[in-house]
């Protein structure tokens, strides 16, 4: 496994993520729960995406570590991860300290799309805004940044539909 240090707001590592490389199950595996760290209240690279969405007031939230990194990498430094998890509300309470707009970027297949729906009660009433990318061509966030670059990134982020409206296209 390709070992991610999980940190908190404050840049101190409080777990590790693991993704297998190659065959195996599961895909990712985190370190147990703690008093110190809940995956569903941490978000990966939050720490470092805090500042870039807090002067942008949005946050774009993707599927994986990998996902993340690589829009960090693309110069999109407002974007954080889930850590297996379905948002929760204490994602939201944190996010809302830091922006007042959600991205939702995951992966574009059947899962990606199902993840994004299952939102849709929780930001109800949240005062957050949410936006959902589809990213074309199959392509999931990492694939897409690194063939198409963060212009063509941001081009999708400024036409990307509000979660609202995502759910009835799905429907």
């Amino acid at each position: 496994r390709l070992m991610f240090p999980i940190t908190d707001l404050r840049k101190r590592v409080i777990g590790f993520g693991g993704r297998v490389m190659g065959e195996g199950e599961p895909k990712y595996l985190n370190s147990p729960e703690t008093p110190l760290f809940n995956k569903g209240r941490t978000l990966y690279a939050f720490d470092r995406a805090r500042d870039t969405a807090g002067r942008d007031s949005r946050l774009v939230i993707v599927e994986g570590y990998f996902d993340a990194i690589a829009l960090h990498q693309a110069g999109i430094t407002n974007a954080a991860a889930t850590l297996g998890t379905a948002l929760t509300p204490d994602h939201l309470t944190i996010i809302r300290r830091f922006a007042n707009k959600v991205v939702l970027l995951f992966d574009p297949d059947s899962a990606g799309v199902r993840a994004a729906l299952r939102t849709l009660d929780l930001f109800v009433g949240s005062g957050l805004g949410v936006t959902v990318i589809s990213l074309p061509g199959g392509h999931d966030p990492d694939d897409f940044v690194r063939e198409h670059g963060a212009d063509a990134f941001r081009e999708l982020q400024e036409k990307a539909p509000s979660l609202l409206d995502f759910a009835v296209e799905q429907s």
